[in-house]
């Protein structure tokens, strides 16, 4: 069966085995954690938040960083989303911020940002985070990202019931680097 008609036939037939997309299996962390999404575009928000909950996680979210800041250390979600240009306070403020509270140094935290520039990247890892993804982002970029830090240890693998972690003791807190507002100075995020 050549051409679209013979394609169109073999899409219909009932012996065919659906194609799977995947070739490793995902490991997913626990269904159930809290994750705050900080982005002021409400797509991005929208979108990433829709992605995390068919995935079976609670999704909060925050349009700035001084509320971002707030609702991470009043409510300590599991993870933070935390987009690096946002109105008033800038991502690597909120993620300095976040570093230096006891309550919240323990939260990973991936970085995103359109604005995509090796210093941004090496700067986030440099006060902290985690991880860095660039927007536009798909669902496999996502959850390769969330992966990464349960095969770290920074998540808890997904099977387990809540209150077990299987995060190794020696898990600590991302290098803290101590920065002055120089550093700041110029920065067009």
């Amino acid at each position: 069966m050549a051409g679209p008609l013979g394609l169109f036939k073999n899409l219909f037939r009932k012996d065919a085995e659906p194609a799977e997309r995947r070739t490793v299996e995902r490991v997913d962390a626990r269904e159930g954690l809290r994750i705050l999404v900080v982005d002021d575009s409400s797509t991005v928000v929208a979108v990433l938040g829709k992605m995390l909950r068919q995935a079976g996680y609670e999704v909060i979210d925050a349009a700035d960083g001084e509320q971002g800041l707030d609702t991470a250390t009043r409510e300590l979600p599991d993870l933070v989303f935390l987009d690096i240009v946002l109105p008033g306070m800038s991502g690597f403020a909120v993620l300095r911020a976040l570093r230096r509270d006891p309550r919240s140094h323990h939260i990973p935290v991936i970085m995103i940002s359109g604005n995509l520039r090796a210093t941004e990247e090496f700067y986030g890892q440099r006060i902290g985070a985690d991880d860095f993804m660039k927007k536009p982002f798909g669902r496999s970029e996502v959850f390769s990202r969330i992966q990464a830090l349960v095969e770290r240890g920074r998540l808890p693998r997904r099977g387990l019931p809540a209150g077990i972690d299987d995060a190794p003791a020696s898990v600590g807190t991302p290098e803290l680097v101590q920065d002055t507002p120089a550093q700041d100075a110029g920065r067009t995020d």
